[in-house]
């Protein structure tokens, strides 16, 4: 009888008396993700190893690219359950909620908020801090948050007798409708860099109204500054203040 009873402790410890662990953390629900990272990263049930219900754990779907939360075989890349116009990569990149289209409840959906600049866990209306990424190889521009290209635009840059400074760089002025006295025409959202002349700027236009190079965006010829399309260098004019870090390559 008392060897009975050591052997039924043991078996008893061996399956309720001890976590279950996933990379050395809680893994309640034996799904190979950890607890913390279900309730934090995923969002998925950390009691519940599938989810979604569709025959495949949380683990699997989620390391092999597939929404954990859509039982429809969707990547997360293409899937937006919450439906706020942000894929659920995006969410896992931002730690926001695929389930919550307003993950702050503060009124504006997550990805219109992410769009505008500004962070989608706050309600302080605080911006977020992104940077940007000019390949003058490419004759590209990246609008870069937390590290990742959220829109990339085409530009021209300088020609070969006036290139374009390479380095690291930042935003040191802004002005909506600037002026070049050296070649009398007009810049709009003007975004000067630490780099003297040197600025991001819309297609220039003459004082006659004419704008120069609306068929130049993806070859280098302007005089040394980068020139975005019409659109695009407001769409990052409205999203980048002073101190904004700007790679050049």
């Amino acid at each position: 009888m008392f060897w009975k009873n050591i052997i039924f402790i043991f078996i008893f410890s061996l399956f309720f008396g001890f976590r279950v662990v996933a990379n050395g953390l809680p893994d309640a629900d034996r799904d190979g993700v950890p607890d913390q990272d279900e309730r934090q990263i995923y969002y998925t049930d950390p009691n519940k190893a599938d989810t979604d219900d569709d025959g495949f754990n949380d683990f699997e779907e989620i390391n092999s690219g597939f929404s954990p939360h859509n039982p429809q075989a969707v990547k997360t890349i293409d899937s937006d359950v919450d439906s706020d116009t942000l894929s659920e990569a995006w969410e896992i990149k931002f730690k926001t909620d695929p389930r919550n289209k307003d993950s702050d409840n503060d009124g504006v959906y997550d990805g219109v908020e992410i769009d505008k600049g500004f962070n989608p866990l706050s309600v302080e209306n605080s911006r977020l801090k992104p940077s940007l990424r000019i390949n003058l190889q490419k004759q590209t521009l990246d609008y870069l948050l937390f590290g990742y290209v959220w829109k990339s635009f085409s530009v021209s840059t300088g020609k070969a007798s006036m290139p374009t400074p390479t380095g690291d760089f930042m935003v040191v002025n802004k002005i909506e409708k600037a002026w070049s006295r050296t070649y009398r025409l007009w810049m709009p959202y003007w975004l000067g860099i630490n780099s003297p002349g040197i600025g991001i700027h819309e297609l220039p236009i003459w004082p006659n109204g004419y704008r120069e190079g609306e068929n130049h965006l993806g070859r280098p010829v302007s005089h040394g500054c980068v020139r975005l399309g019409i659109g695009a260098a407001a769409y990052i004019y409205d999203r980048v203040s002073s101190g904004t870090p700007i790679s050049i390559r």
